[in-house]
């Protein structure tokens, strides 16, 4: 690869790394001002975290938007009114006047991020194939497991110097650096396409029970962690005496487990394939989250809770990459609303499930113990009943395909002669090659009895 291809190639995925990272901006940027936001706009605790609930129902319902239109009208139109959609929106929440207000924009602030993630994704498929694919989504899991960790940070450090509207000032700056880092950078990776409803879309896609599979799978793992993010602080502060500080250490050290395993999938899936990962990140997560149940119900020391906790959190490392890569591979056609189901998934499973983590109140951690240890587990289940072949059904062989879908010519061998040939179109590429007259043939004929002949000048 030239130095220029090698220069776009990584402004590409900077690119796409910043948009996937709107996301969980979006949600954690502004937790450390949600006290003094909550007192400027005289609400009460439960109106304040109904802008988070806001923000994650945009991400969610946006990106079943922005598939199907980035499918029809190409990437980057859709992508480029997502983007200054959510810096608009950005802008107009640093001078809400209320909190009903407030959290009307934070839902539309989480459709225009939406629009950066899946098309984002969606180009993932659109310029790459197999393990490529794999290896450059476990690089977008290296942002999506830093992001949440360094956004509250990022705030934090905006409270010094202004109040809380300024973060949302930092984060509509941000919306319009991305919208003119990709007019100006960002290629197109897919043309125009003849409009089909979503239902067909959808339809088609839920319609595929491998893939149906590997969305079930994805999604009931990231609920798994929604359900450890939204518990943890209380069973780890109010039941463990864990200080705020400790526990921000606990945090981060999961969160560098999980940004571990996805430098390891990005690694290790060329030689194992996407799937062996996949099966072993389910694994890994079903144990960990049987090793937290276990330490909740026999109320073992703080270190056994805090083992499984990393094992769970660390292992969804090696399951969203491989996932995505394996619900995507057969639908290049329809990268956009796969991407968006695969995300929507994620965010509405996980939306659903997360809060029954805390039904025990801040003194019972067992609630949370039986989702981790559940979620896992039927998850490893749904991939196995939905992606197993059924019988009768031939095992599907890997595929081959390029980037735009076209699959390479299968190689054969013709015996009888020793040689290999490429098989085109469906037919043996047996047409003599033309030489000068007088010169000798350079295939030998063959008898009704498969007999050669001398070969002889014509």
């Amino acid at each position: 690869m030239s130095n220029d291809a090698a220069g776009r190639q990584t402004r590409f995925i900077v690119l796409l790394a910043a948009l996937v990272a709107l996301g969980p901006l979006s949600i954690d940027g502004y937790l450390p001002g949600l006290p003094d936001l909550a007192g400027d706009l005289r609400a009460g605790a439960a109106a304040t975290q109904l802008t988070i609930t806001a923000c994650l129902a945009g991400l969610a319902i946006g990106q079943l938007i922005a598939g199907p239109l980035s499918d029809t009208y190409g990437r980057r139109r859709p992508l480029l009114a997502g983007l200054a959609l959510y810096t608009i929106a950005s802008a107009l929440c640093a001078v809400a006047p209320d909190v009903r207000t407030l959290v009307g924009l934070r839902l539309v602030q989480g459709i225009g991020g939406a629009f950066g993630i899946v098309i984002a994704n969606a180009m993932v498929r659109d310029r790459t194939s197999g393990t490529r694919t794999a290896r450059l989504f476990s690089a977008l899991t290296l942002i999506t497991g830093l992001a949440p960790v360094f956004a509250p940070v990022l705030g934090g450090q905006l409270l010094r110097v202004t109040a809380w509207p300024g973060i949302f000032v930092g984060l509509a700056v941000l919306g319009a650096v991305m919208l003119a880092a990709c007019a100006a950078g960002l290629p197109e990776t897919r043309s125009s396409a003849p409009r089909q409803p979503l239902p067909a879309v959808v339809g088609q896609l839920l319609g595929d029970r491998v893939f149906t599979g590997y969305v079930l799978a994805n999604g009931l793992v990231f609920a798994a962690m929604f359900a450890y993010i939204s518990g943890s602080p209380f069973v780890l502060q109010e039941i463990h005496g864990l200080s705020p500080q400790q526990y921000s250490a606990v945090f981060a050290v999961n969160a560098a487990g999980l940004i571990a395993a996805a430098r390891i999938s990005g690694r290790l899936v060329a030689r194992a394939g996407a799937r062996v990962l996949l099966l072993a990140g389910l694994l890994g997560a079903t144990a960990g989250g049987t090793t937290v149940l276990g330490a909740v119900l026999t109320r073992a020391p703080l270190p056994a809770l805090l083992i499984g906790l990393f094992v769970l959190v660390s292992s969804v490392g090696l399951v969203m990459p491989n996932a995505a890569a394996q619900a995507l591979a057969d639908h290049g056609g329809h990268a956009g609303s796969a991407a968006a189901l695969l995300g929507f998934s994620q965010f509405m499973i996980g939306g659903a499930l997360a809060p029954l983590a805390g039904a025990g109140g801040a003194t019972d951690a067992l609630p949370m113990g039986i989702i981790v240890a559940v979620l896992p587990a039927l998850a490893l289940l749904t991939l196995g009943v939905l992606t197993r072949p059924m019988p009768g059904e031939r095992t599907p062989r890997p595929a081959r395909q390029g980037p735009a879908g076209h699959r390479r010519p299968r190689r054969h061998i013709d015996r009888r002669r020793g040689k290999v040939h490429q098989q085109l179109k469906g037919r043996w590429p047996n047409r003599r090659e033309p030489r000068l007259p007088g010169t000798p043939s350079a295939r030998p004929r063959f008898d009704a009895r498969g007999m050669e002949h001398h070969r002889h000048s014509d």
